[in-house]
């Protein structure tokens, strides 16, 4: 009862701070850490994961939680208090990205780093979400990368297509300018605490093969407050710009759509869009960001002529893991359709494949189990209209992949005749689009 009572608390003070960003867009806010108290960092930590690594200390979310109140009261004590806190800095590990020739770094903070992360977090979003635009999904509450992805399936449908200016930028995470961050940040945000709390966060180091270093730019991608700081610095650099400057100057209809820093615009006139792709690297210049000169492009994305015989349209882009491109209906239309990225499929192969070889001691039930669960994860977020043939891909991928490391447990032959047997007996699950283009959208596909 007392959980379900603090967080009914909490709920009435965010709900106070939203109104209170609302009423005054253009005054600084200057007290807002008073909004945190001991019921606040609990639903702070109710709302931070429990299975995450573990930072530098090593103190898992169990060990924290066995004084809970006694750890949350002293942790509430030493942030308000200026020096008493002390950022720890994040420990550094490297994720395989794109084809797996590549990593990503990323940092872990400790566990009690994340809790306090998370309750400035819920102070700032409160704030921030009176301020964001309706083209940034990434990181929000109550929005979502396939919402992203309808948007942009339903603006390229109206305008016909266009011209899509697909952007990237270098190391982003790496190369935000804390200068210009606390610019940013100060012209909202005018309390001492939360500044000072983000401020440590930025200067805290990094630990990477038992050495520390502290950078002078950027935010560790994996902490818990780095996505918000992402969205506004981004809001700054990127959509207002756009909405204020960019598109009241432009002829004909235009549509940006970000998810953290990964953004397309569609402009539905070619003139406007080698504007704005001259001016980009410029405005993102000013800010200490570099849009990747190979991976940023200008593509001609018209629909098709309707007298067109061809099965595929002109010009392709990527988004948020699916390669967007024009073809044909089942009725012969010209349509939008997305599929699954070349370099996540290979990737969904790859983990496939590692786990079937490390694992393939197991019962096969075990076995089955488990692939079960990924292909339906898989789907989760690559089930979309259009995309049936990628995910039925991916289930004969699975097939001949298990099948392999069945073979290589035993050195009896093992043959696919053993293995229709044991399909028949262990299905994979069958594919399936969860996400349907038409579900706000009554365009003809």
């Amino acid at each position: 009862m007392r959980e379900t009572l603090s967080s009914q608390n909490v709920f009435t003070k965010l709900e106070r701070i939203a109104r209170l960003a609302k009423e005054k867009r253009s005054v600084p806010l200057t007290t807002l850490a008073h909004h945190i108290d001991i019921e606040w960092l609990r639903e702070a930590y109710q709302r931070t994961r429990k299975d995450g690594a573990t930072g530098v200390d090593g103190q898992t979310a169990q060990e924290y939680a066995a004084r809970l109140d006694e750890n949350l009261a002293d942790l509430l004590n030493r942030a308000k208090s200026g020096d008493g806190y002390r950022a720890p800095p994040v420990r550094r590990v490297h994720i395989p990205k794109g084809d797996g020739q590549k990593t990503r770094p990323i940092g872990i903070p400790t566990f009690e780093d994340k809790v306090l992360q998370r309750a400035v977090v819920m102070v700032l979003e409160a704030v921030y979400e009176q301020e964001f635009y309706a083209c940034s999904y990434g990181f929000r509450p109550g929005r979502s990368a396939h919402q992203a992805l309808q948007t942009l399936w339903e603006q390229a449908m109206k305008m016909s297509g266009g011209w899509v200016l697909e952007a990237d930028i270098e190391s982003f995470f790496d190369s935000v300018d804390h200068t210009k961050l606390r610019e940013i940040l100060h012209r909202r945000v005018r309390d001492g605490v939360l500044l000072r709390l983000i401020g440590k966060w930025l200067k805290a180091g990094v630990l990477e093969a038992g050495n520390v270093h502290h950078p002078e730019a950027g935010t560790p991608q994996g902490g818990v407050i780095s996505p918000l700081l992402a969205n506004v610095y981004l809001h700054e650099v990127l959509d207002e710009w756009f909405e204020h400057q960019v598109r009241p100057r432009l002829s004909g209809r235009t549509c940006l759509v970000r998810y953290a820093d990964d953004f397309v615009i569609l402009f539905e006139r070619e003139d406007d869009a080698r504007r704005v792709m001259d001016v980009l690297p410029k405005r993102f210049g000013k800010y200490g960001l570099r849009l990747h000169p190979q991976k940023t492009r200008l593509v001609q994305f018209r629909r098709p002529p309707a007298s067109s015989h061809d099965e595929d349209g002109p010009g392709t882009f990527n988004l948020l893991g699916f390669t967007h491109f024009w073809a044909k209906s089942r009725k012969g239309h010209w349509v939008v359709k997305r599929k699954t990225m070349s370099a996540r499929f290979s990737r969904a192969l790859r983990d496939m494949a590692t786990w079937c070889r490390t694992h393939r001691h197991l019962p096969i039930g075990e076995q089955h189990a488990a692939l079960s669960r990924k292909l339906r994860g898989h789907d989760a977020y690559y089930g979309i209209t259009g995309n049936s043939h990628m995910l039925a891909a991916l289930r004969e991928w699975a097939r001949r992949i298990w099948q392999k490391w069945l073979a290589r447990r035993s050195n009896r032959p093992w043959t696919w005749d053993h293995m229709v047997r044991v399909l028949a007996a262990f299905p994979l699950p069958p594919a399936r689009a969860m996400h349907s283009a038409l579900s706000r959208s009554k365009t003809i596909a």
